[in-house]
């Protein structure tokens, strides 16, 4: 029973004491004065009854009710139930006049003073009930006793109400008997009569309606978040203008936690002088005035409701963890259905009559329900994870938060952590923790009803169902008797609430008589005698337990049962020795202990094999075994939630092995790497669970003594299920009460001792998991656990790979001892902590914990001791087999910098070795790298043993590498985070390694640092090209030799020289005698007897060679006249072949040596070509004003045009305005900038001149020998020409925006154009040179879009003539500019186009070389990605498409393509962008290689490259970052781009090449290798210095050593094909025009191959030594075996071109090993190659081979007369050729046709002529019908149609007659007739004599005819 009243309080206005203005309550009277022992009197109740403040009003206000709650220190929670009306007093301002009340009345004085004010009093009952309507109720009452001054006392309804008692709660089922208790019927004596309905249950909440009240006031959504967030212990801030309101939303919110109870602050209604309160830092749950609204705004982290706004307002700063789905859509949807019922048949025609909601105190019953079903669900299975550590004298619990997650697999889910963590949740396993206490609706529900929630889950319906059920419990327990409701309580009369008049204020009570009443009832209570409510305690039943549920919800892993029996079967056969078949399954059992029940499997497993606590194995067996418990561990969570690591405990201690003479290594000092061991929940999990199986076992052995001989019972029980510990509990809590005092302290003792021991026995175990094996490293655990000293322990350490790794480490530090006691001392204070928390909640005595204290440090002693010994002994044990380390074969002069490191290689993005695109996964494999002065290199096997007899290597040249990144790897192997690089290279190649574990980090280190010395040496000399061979020798030779004087003396000299300016530069001389050098190149030799002329200034007095240069200057000159410039310079007719003076004078160039000592310009080659009238002295004028002294030089001449290309870098920015300034501009004084722009004039002008079109239009025909024939022929080319070019340059300008303004003189394709009317009158002379005196020039243009105005003469050529003038092609030429300049557009921004010049520039964009390093970036990773992904937008072709690369090809591509339509259509063509070195270099070349076949062909693309690349000043070293100094700026690969793009025109035209794709993949990746010096300095200059451009030849000491990749292509090139294109078949004179449109190209298989069987396939010399080495290994083998013919060729493993050879490469080889075992001496490839190609030529007349020879068929298969023709043109050409059998007619005849159809047009026709079969073919003569000449057809034997057909030639669609072979009758030999071809065998005559004629045929030669007669009688028998 309790008191319904604890207190009755009058609160009043203090008048006298009002502070700062405010006023303030005071607390009139209470009763009783004293306070109960039981409930204190709470403080600060005045606060309360007002918490807006006390203040006086003008009005009388109406009178108020609500309920305050207080809660004391006691966390006792105090109703104050408050009465407020209000008083009228005489206004205290007027009557005081003292000092402070004046000033306060001068602060307001526009206040109007009312003469009457009203004061409030407040009526307060304090009770720890909460019976708001019995307060109101009983507080009204008194009030209307005063109001209406009914005639009973008051102070005799204050007693009463004082001395009220009612139960606490009723009986479980209220009978009648109980209805007394129940049912409580009070009255105050005042005529009133109410009933208090208590309760049946207090456990559950009274909530009333203010639930559904909160639900209605902010809706479903916000209510959850509410919820979620009081759950989770965010601060919550309701607001309201109506205080009542406030407390029942408060009460609401904790109605719907139950059953969690909330325990923070607690303040339903907070007085506005506590506001400081909100910023406390704790939750709570506070409702305030909205009057205080301002103030709430700046609280940053509290979570507003606002219930008369509907809102609720969260901070950004603030989550709130909602509940997981899919409860909380359930929980929304059930809500939803109870709160508005009609929304679900809102949709419906006929929706049903009777959908109103429930009343509201039904609904609140049933919103209350849901949360109860919702919390049913979040719990279920709760009990499983108490654990009861102590029975006796109360039962201590502890709940298991880790497996209560993990079994209900929720470890990821954020709202039930922080729930499970949080002070409610503390709260409710200590209140419902007992076994044996009062059971609640929800005990049962959570126990009994599990199954029923799961299976109605999904089906709203039957949930609404439940939940109605639940509602109707939860208001029967609020309302037993809902109908008795019978209040009698008289309310105010209408007319004393209303009149105003001065009521009597409310009288001061007498406290003696309430006094009175209260002893009395006391006296009465104390007589009576005491009324003993039996509280009905049972056992709490626990349900279900969880691992059913969550296997039945199928959270299992697919196909788990295959997954355990491979688990299984594993530790079978370790146990049972069968070590090969378990290393075949443990990838597998790895990979399927990712599951949970793979893991749990495979404890179980390991328990079956352990005997009294101890399983003793061999090295390997325990190898596996703690590999397997290592992979399961690691994925264990540090909390353990699946109790794996619980489960693997007991194992670590049992399986060991032997190491020698009683030691013994147990597995735990190899698990040890794990964070879970160093977590303190999961030692406290732990142990509770044990103490409770110890417990159990205590209370069982009792129990089982008790009932031996009750036998019959036993067995009922063991059939039943076991009995759970809380069941247990529950039975000796039961029995208690029973026992007598010495048996309870027996068992207090005997469960104390238990707790002890196993604390005892943890403190060892948890010294065998943190003590590391070898504890004199100060190898400390990690931070995480053992707090102050971090530690890694070396855990995975198996076997004797702890003594390996521990020499690596120095031994001989002095510390051991201190740093031993480190560990110790940790490990010591971590287990001390452990100890003290776990003895402090189980209720150990103070004198045992304090023996474990010194227990502990003894204990950790002793194993450190032990441990020694372990790691001794396990210093000296074999090391585990782990694959043997292979030795990489090394290139001749590579030697190992480091030697091998054991690593692991792990796949990267690319999936074909992995094995999921098919195939066998290659990757991880394990191995070694080893780092050589020139590679990288992975050598080793994979992973997977079903492929682990296969060797993967990996390599790539060290100079290649662009990135280094150090990564952590987890190895599905070892379960271990491995210290790893991942390392990329330039050659598409991505190195992912790990170190094993054998590998110490400072090994690591020194290799990253080893890496990085070789990438990036200090100089150019460092890099492998230079040291090669040398090891450790000096770079530089000593001078004893004089073998290479002449390069010292040239570099010594040229260095020297270059520092001064040299006058003497004009000269003429003679060419020196060439050095004898051996393997002096095949075109030098041509070139020794030519002749260079040097044109010499004429002002300069002439200069005798002697006095000019000295000797050894002179033996210089050779040296750079042999360069491969000049060699092309003379094929090309630029430099003059005699050195007469007078005749030099009419060639348009000459050959400068003006920089021949690299004064002009540092990275220009020695010898240039300049215009023959400019003399030297211009040119270093000139070249100021271009970047770099990049002078424009010709380098290319267009054979037939003779328009020149030429190359140079952009105008310096100063230069550019005064270079295009209108030469008539009127100038004083020329100044220097003018005079250097005069000088440019000049020198453009003396280009333009020395064009035979421009000579021959202005009347100076310097030139001779033109044929006018040429002349229109090239003409009428021309003409056929124009049209494309216009389409080409709209194609390349594109865009017609952004037009500079000072070059719009008419877009493109305007019709009228202004033509220039600058040239004189066009001199009727021819204008063709003839063709071999004259070479060609190329264009080059920098890559990117070009204006779209290009100038009027360009565009000019689509449109007609302007003035109707003749359309001739000599007018049409005024139209096109003779030069065009294709410039930077940045760079010629406010220059002026002049209408009178004759040249034109075309500005283009530039991408600089910036863009090509990111796209090149870019597509490395777009190639080689890092990891696997999934993600659409980074598949390979979106990374492709963002990298650029191929947009970057296209531009090049493009610009080229049009400089070559412009060169072809006559006018020369100067490229002038950036510095000249990269862009226009690609322009330049690839210019070159479309419009002349020369550089198509091995020589001359080797020329090319050497002379636009290298002599021209590519800067390769600094492009590629080869050095120190340019690491910062990153490799370019400029030129890589150059050869990717002439793949592209190979690819377009495959029959236009000498050499095969294969050599361009060879070059690219010996540019980026640094094997070869040819790609490693800047410029000549360069070379020179360094003493390396002439030396290539001269050195012969190593001839193993190729310094030249030039040479190394040569020799590999002599020895076998792999460089040469069969398909080689040239057309004369073809101009290459290739597609260019990204569409069209195709990305570079180089960047995709990889062959993992042996490294990339560019370095040859180790292909040969590894064949070698492979048949040296075959021939070991076995031959008894039989040798399976069948291959399996796997990409990315296999070097296709080696197994997979074409038909050609493998007969040449089958041929080269027949004359090796016939012990011929075999002759070169080329040689057999060519005799083929020649035989077939020369080969019988007679074509007559069966068909498949038709694809190897000559020009000799033309018709008789054009063949020996089609020979001689064949045999003069620079190359043999093979003719695919294409349009062989049109490419044999002598002179070009216009109009003939291109290459690329004949690839589209690429098909037999006949679709029939040919099964012989060939010419036989054929006597015509009478009086008919013989004539020679081309003869078809068709075998499938049976006939013989006849055409006029081989190329002839149409048949001209069929001999149907069914018709003839014999074949036999003829006699020469009349008219018969002369010459001609007799036997060579043959008839075929059909019914109707006889057929006279004739053969060239008699053999021939023999074969067409058999060939036509076999068919003939066989038909």
């Amino acid at each position: 029973m309790a008191r319904l009243a604890d207190y009755f309080v009058v609160v009043g206005y203090d008048l006298d004491n009002r502070v700062e203005g405010e006023g303030q309550g005071r607390i009139l009277q209470r009763f009783p004065e004293k306070d109960w022992e039981d409930s204190p009197f709470p403080q600060g109740i005045e606060l309360f009854c007002q918490p807006s403040g006390w203040q006086l009003v003008p009005q009388r206000q109406p009178a108020s009710f609500f309920v305050a709650v207080l809660t004391d220190i006691n966390s006792e929670r105090h109703y104050c139930a408050c009465f407020t009306f209000w008083e009228g007093l005489d206004n205290p301002q007027l009557k005081k006049t003292d000092a402070g009340d004046a000033d306060e009345a001068d602060e307001e004085p526009t206040v109007v003073q009312h003469a009457k004010l009203f004061a409030p009093k407040s009526l307060v009952v304090v009770s720890r009930l909460d019976y708001t309507e019995a307060f109101r109720n009983c507080l009204g009452l008194i009030y209307t006793v005063h109001v209406d001054g009914l005639p009973t006392p008051l102070e005799t309804v204050i007693g009463n109400l004082l001395t009220c008692v009612i139960p606490i709660a009723g009986g479980s089922q209220p009978g009648p008997e109980e209805r007394e208790d129940s049912l409580r019927t009070i009255t105050l004596g005042a005529g009133d009569r109410q009933v208090i309905q208590t309760p049946i249950n207090d456990s559950l909440p009274v909530s009333g309606s203010s639930v559904a009240q909160l639900f209605r006031q902010l809706g479903i959504v916000n209510v959850l978040y509410l919820f979620c967030a009081a759950l989770t212990e965010h601060k919550i801030l309701f607001l309201s203008s109506s205080y009542q309101r406030l407390t029942d939303a408060c009460r609401g919110l904790l109605a719907i936690m139950f059953p969690l109870k909330y325990s923070f602050t607690y303040v339903p209604i907070l007085p506005g002088k506590l506001l400081e309160v909100l910023s406390t830092p704790t939750p709570f749950i506070i409702g305030v005035n909205s009057f205080f609204r301002s103030e709430t705004q700046e609280l940053l982290d509290v979570i507003v409701a606002d219930l008369d706004g509907g809102t609720v307002t969260i901070p950004e700063c603030v989550h709130i963890s909602l509940l997981p789905e899919p409860l909380l859509q359930q929980t929304q949807t059930a809500l939803s259905m109870v709160l508005d019922p009609e929304l679900e048949f809102a949709d419906q025609a006929f929706p049903p009559q009777s959908m109103q909601p429930s009343a509201l105190k039904i609904q609140d019953k049933e919103i209350r329900a849901v949360f109860l079903w919702l919390f049913a669900r979040l719990f279920q299975g709760y009990r499983w994870c108490l654990h009861i550590i102590r029975i006796h004298p109360e039962p201590v619990i502890r709940f298991h938060k880790a497996a209560f997650l993990g079994q209900r697999s929720l470890t990821e889910d954020d709202f039930l952590m922080k729930v499970l963590d949080g002070m409610a949740f503390a709260g409710f396993v200590s209140e419902r923790g007992p076994p044996y206490r009062a059971t609640d609706l929800f005990d049962d529900l959570v126990a009994n009803q599990v199954e029923r929630i799961r299976q109605e889950e999904a089906c709203p319906h039957k949930v609404m169902n439940h939940v109605k059920e639940l509602a109707e419990q939860l208001f029967k327990n609020e309302n037993p008797y809902p109908t008795v409701a019978m209040h009698k309580v008289q309310r105010p009369s209408e007319n004393s609430q209303n009149s105003d008049q001065s009521r009597t204020p409310f009288p001061v009570l007498d406290d003696v008589a309430v006094q009175l009443f209260i002893d009395h009832a006391v006296a009465k209570l104390k007589s009576a005698p005491p009324v003993v409510k039996a509280e009905l305690k049972s056992m709490v039943p626990s349900g279900p337990p969880l691992g059913d549920i969550v296997d039945r919800n199928g959270h299992v892993m697919a196909n788990s049962a295959r997954r355990l029996e491979v688990v299984r079967n594993c530790i079978t056969y370790i146990f049972d020795n069968k070590m090969l078949e378990a290393k075949k399954l443990m990838p597998a059992v790895l990979r399927a202990l990712k599951g949970r029940t793979a893991r749990v499997c495979l404890t179980q497993e390991l328990n079956q094999h352990v005997l009294q606590n101890r399983a003793v194995l061999d090295d390997q067996q325990f190898d596996y075994i703690v590999r397997m418990m290592n992979c399961t561990l690691q994925d264990c969570s540090h909390i353990d939630e699946h109790g794996i690591a619980a489960a693997l405990l007991p194992l670590v201690t049992a399986f060991c092995r032997k190491l020698g003479a009683g030691i013994t290594q147990f597995a735990y000092s190899c698990v040890q790497e794990h964070m879970v061991w160093t977590t303190m929940q999961f030692w406290e999990a732990m142990f509770y669970s044990d103490v409770q199986n110890h417990i159990k076992a205590l209370y069982m052995e009792t129990d089982d003594g008790d009932q031996q001989n009750n036998s019959d019972q036993q067995d009922r029980s063991d059939n039943k299920r076991e009995i759970s510990a809380l069941e247990l509990a529950a039975e000796q809590n039961r029995l208690w009460p029973t026992l007598n005092k010495e048996m309870q302290m027996e068992r207090v003792q005997k469960e104390e001792s238990t707790v002890f021991s196993q604390a005892i026995h943890y403190a060892n175990r948890m010294s065998y998991l943190l003590l590391p094996l070898d504890t004199s490293k100060n190898r400390l655990l990690r931070s995480s656990g053992l707090g102050d000293v971090e530690s890694v322990s070396n855990s995975y350490v198996t076997n004797s790979i702890a003594g390996s790794m521990a020499e690596s480490y120095d031994t001989e530090s002095g510390f051991e001892d201190a740093e031993s006691s480190d560990v110790a001392n940790s490990v010591v204070r971590f287990i001390n902590r452990f100890v003290d928390k776990v003895c402090n909640e189980s209720g150990v005595t103070n004198e045992h914990l304090k023996a474990l204290h010194t227990m502990i440090p003894d204990i950790v002693q002793m194993h450190i001791e032990t441990l020694d010994a372990v790691h001794r002994e396990s210093k000296r044990l074999p090391p585990i087999q782990k694959p043997k380390l292979l030795r990489p074969t090394l290139l001749p002069g590579e030697e190992l910098v480091m030697d091998g490191m054991r690593v692991h290689l792990i796949p990267d993005g690319r999936e074909e070795a992995t094995g999921q695109m098919g195939g066998p996964p290659l990757l991880p494999a394990e191995g070694a790298i080893f780092l050589t002065t020139y590679r990288l290199i992975f050598k080793g096997t994979p992973s997977d043993a079903l492929v682990g007899e296969q060797i993967v290597t990996r390599s790539f040249p060290i100079a290649s590498l662009t990135k280094e990144k150090r990564i952590s790897v987890t190895l599905t192997m070892d379960q271990f985070v491995q210290e790893g690089l991942q390392l990329r290279s330039c050659t598409f190649q991505l190195m992912k390694i790990a170190f094993d574990e054998e590998v110490a980090s400072d090994l690591a280190e020194s290799f990253r640092k080893h890496l990085h010395k070789l990438r990036f040496p200090q100089h150019v000399q460092g890099t492998f090209a230079f040291t090669v061979g040398q090891s450790g020798k000096l770079v530089l030779e000593p001078k004893t030799k004089d073998k290479n004087q002449s390069l010292k003396t040239l570099s010594k000299n040229l260095v020297k020289n270059a520092k001064r300016t040299i006058s003497r530069q004009y000269v003429g001389r003679k060419k020196e005698a060439p050095p004898t050098w051996e393997n002096r190149s095949s075109f030098q030799s041509e070139l020794d007897e030519d002749e260079i002329s040097v044109s010499e200034e004429v002002d300069q007095s002439a200069l005798t060679l002697s006095s000019t240069i000295r000797s050894a200057d002179r033996q210089t000159m050779s040296n750079v006249v042999e360069r491969a410039c000049c060699r092309d310079y003379q094929r090309l007719g630029l430099g003059t072949l005699s050195n007469s003076l007078t005749r030099s004078k009419n060639e348009p160039f000459r050959i400068s040596t003006a920089n021949r000592m690299y004064t002009v310009c540092r990275s220009y080659p020695g010898l240039l070509i300049i215009p023959q009238n400019i003399p030297d002295s211009t040119i270093h004028r000139i070249c100021r004003c271009y970047r770099q002294n990049r002078f424009p030089v010709v380098c290319w001449r267009h054979s037939r045009t003779k328009a020149v290309l030429l190359r140079s870098a952009g105008l310096h920015a100063k230069g550019v305005v005064s270079f295009f300034k209108s030469p008539n501009a009127p100038t004083a004084v020329p100044s220097q900038a003018d005079s250097t722009s005069l000088e440019q004039e000049k020198y453009l002008q003396a280009i333009i001149s020395s064009m035979p079109s421009y000579s021959e239009s202005t009347g100076r025909n310097t030139l001779s020998g033109f044929t006018s024939t040429h002349m229109n022929t090239s003409e009428s080319s021309d003409k056929l020409r124009q049209p494309k070019i216009g389409d080409l340059m709209k194609q390349v300008l594109g865009n017609k925006e952004d037009v500079p303004g000072t070059f719009s003189r008419g877009a493109l394709g305007q019709k009228a154009k202004v033509i220039s009317l600058s040239q004189p009158k066009v001199s009727g002379k021819a204008r063709n040179s003839p063709r071999g005196k004259w070479g060609s020039i190329r264009g080059s243009s920098r890559l990117s879009a070009y204006n779209p105005d290009i100038g009027t003469r360009l565009a000019g050529k689509e449109s007609p003539q302007p003035n109707g003038g003749p359309n001739d092609p000599l007018f049409l030429r005024q139209q096109k500019a003779y030069l065009y300049i294709i410039g930077d557009k940045a760079q010629l921004k406010g220059g002026k186009q002049d209408s009178f010049q004759q040249w034109e520039v075309i500005p283009i964009e530039v991408c600089d070389v910036r863009q090509v390093k990111n796209s090149f970036k870019k597509l490395m990773k777009a190639c080689v990605p890092s990891s696997p992904t999934t993600e659409p937008n980074m598949s390979f072709l979106r990374l492709l498409e963002d990298s650029e690369w191929m947009t970057l090809l296209h531009r090049v591509l493009q610009v080229s393509v049009l400089v070559v339509e412009l060169l072809d259509t006559g006018s020369s063509v100067m490229v002038s962008l950036e510095d000249g070195w990269d862009v226009t270099t690609q322009v330049v070349s690839l210019v070159q290689l479309l419009s002349d076949p020369y550089y198509r062909t091995f020589d001359g693309f080797r020329l090319l490259v050497e002379k636009e690349w290298l002599s021209f000043g590519h800067r390769f070293s600094h492009r590629g970052a080869q050095t120190l100094g340019s690491q910062s700026s990153g490799f370019t690969p400029v030129f890589l781009q150059f050869l990717d793009c002439v793949h592209q025109i190979h690819l377009q035209f495959p029959m236009e090449f000498e050499f095969s794709q294969y050599y361009l993949k060879f070059l690219a990746y010996h540019y980026m290798s640094n094997r070869f010096r040819t790609f490693l300095l800047d410029s000549d200059y360069d070379r020179i210095e360094l003493g390396v451009l002439y030396e290539e030849k001269s050195d012969r000491r190593n001839p193993q050593v190729c310094k030249s990749v030039w040479d190394y292509i040569d020799r590999l090139n002599k020895k076998a094909p792999i460089f040469y294109n069969y398909m080689y078949s040239p057309e004369d004179e073809e101009v290459l025009r290739p597609y260019t449109f990204v569409s069209n190209l195709k990305v570079w298989d180089f960047y995709l191959e990889e062959t993992l069987s042996d490294g990339p396939p560019y370095d040859w010399e180790l292909r040969s030594r590894q064949e070698s080495l492979a048949e040296e290994t075959a021939e070991k083998a076995d031959t008894g075996a039989p040798k399976s013919q069948r291959h399996i060729v796997w990409p990315c493993y296999d070097n296709l071109s080696k197994v997979m050879p074409d038909a050609i490469t493998k007969l040449l080889q089958d041929l080269q090993n027949l004359e090796a075992a016939l012990g011929q001496t075999s002759e070169k490839w080329k040689d057999t190659w060519d005799k083929i190609k020649t035989t077939q030529k020369t080969e019988t007349r007679l074509e007559s081979k069966p068909s498949f020879s038709s694809s190897l068929l000559m020009s000799s298969n033309l018709s008789h007369q054009r063949r020996s023709q089609g020979v001689c043109l064949q045999e003069s050409r620079v190359g043999s050729s093979i003719k695919l059998g294409l349009d062989c007619e049109a490419s044999a005849t002598s002179t070009p046709v216009a109009g003939r159809p291109s290459t690329s047009t004949l690839y589209s026709q690429f098909q037999s002529t006949e679709s029939e079969n040919r099964s012989f073919e060939g010419i036989l003569y054929k006597r015509g019908a009478l009086l008919k000449p013989w004539k020679p057809r081309w003869f078809v034997l068709d075998k499938t149609k049976h006939q013989l057909r006849y055409y006029d030639s081989r190329q002839d669609k149409e048949c001209k007659g069929v001999i149907e072979l069914s018709d003839v009758e014999s074949v036999t030999v003829g006699t020469p007739a009349m008219g018969a071809p002369k010459n001609v065998e007799e036997k060579a005559f043959f008839d075929l004599k059909t019914a109707k004629r006889v057929y006279n045929l004739c053969a060239q030669e008699s053999s021939n005819a023999q074969l067409w007669m058999d060939s036509i009688q076999s068919c003939l028998s066989d038909a």
